[in-house]
């Protein structure tokens, strides 16, 4: 049996969705906080059970039977997600679970301003202690960041934001999909497997694109640091938050989401969405979740 945590969220409710099409239900389970928001999930034969990263013993229990376990990282920023991450792989070594994936973050490492990514290269190391078969999606960084990160460009014209560097954006939909695949293939990913688009862009590039696609001049304005923070928070941001994406920035200077990988591309046997394909769907009004 496949377990997945998170099931109920964006991410991890679009693989179990691809996983599906690709195994019988009855040999997928879920572990999830609130069993009523995976009701269309139980419909259709696949083992829901309560679970809560702050809850073991529950854990435990949705975890049971399981040959392979996909973690979920914490999205919650006040959380102590590294505990939070343990508490979930004991569950699953507690549990029998001859492998562990988790839903890393490419960039992953202790030393890095963005603090999620410390916490994902302290989670790897855990499971790194584990003694059992693990996996690491180090996925890119999510292109609908783009959608606040940018900032009003269609209407005023210019992408204002602090300096950055080149980031692989990669749709969230492609390493949903490349996610179920792994966990229904044969071909084992062991330690960290790195998920991103083709390219690594930097705003400069993303404010050509956008004006080759729109016919008028998108202008990329750098913004010094300390007077984007007090212009977020003018325009209603709380502080903390700005803070938290300011170190996105800080970490593509020093080149941290510049790398690309094939394994997605041959994962899904096309290339995965890009800066261009986000933005024309920006442009013509179009939201895109999925496939």
């Amino acid at each position: 049996m496949i377990v997945i945590t998170g099931a109920t969220g964006a991410l991890n409710g679009a693989t179990v969705e691809h996983l599906l099409k690709l195994v019988p239900a009855d040999q997928i389970g879920v572990s999830v906080r609130d069993v009523a928001k995976a009701q269309h999930l139980a419909d259709r034969g696949v083992r829901v059970r309560r679970g809560s990263y702050d809850d073991p013993d529950a854990l435990r229990d949705s975890f049971e039977g399981a040959e392979q376990v996909l973690l979920v990282s914490s999205n919650d920023p006040t959380a102590d997600a590294v505990t939070l991450h343990r508490t979930a792989i004991e569950a699953a070594v507690t549990a029998g679970a001859q492998r562990i994936l988790y839903t890393s973050h490419q960039g992953a490492g202790l030393d890095s301003p963005f603090p999620p990514a410390r916490d994902h290269a302290a989670t790897e190391a855990i499971l790194a202690d584990t003694g059992i078969a693990w996996t690491s999606l180090r996925n890119g960084f999510y292109a609908h960041s783009l959608d606040w990160l940018l900032g009003p460009w269609q209407q005023t014209g210019t992408i204002t934001a602090p300096a950055d560097g080149p980031v692989s954006w990669t749709d969230r939909a492609d390493v949903a999909e490349a996610a179920a695949l792994i966990l229904a293939g044969d071909r084992s990913f062991d330690g960290p497997v790195t998920l991103t688009a083709a390219d690594a862009v930097t705003f400069d590039d993303v404010a050509q694109i956008a004006s080759a696609l729109t016919g008028r001049t998108i202008e990329r304005v750098v913004a010094d640091d300390e007077q984007w923070i007090a212009d977020r928070v003018a325009a209603g941001s709380p502080e903390a938050m700005a803070r938290l994406t300011l170190t996105t920035f800080q970490a593509a200077r020093q080149g941290r989401f510049a790398g690309v990988d094939p394994i997605l591309t041959e994962l899904l046997s096309r290339a995965p969405r890009s800066v261009t394909d986000l933005l024309t769907d920006r442009i013509t009004g179009q939201t895109h979740s999925s496939h």
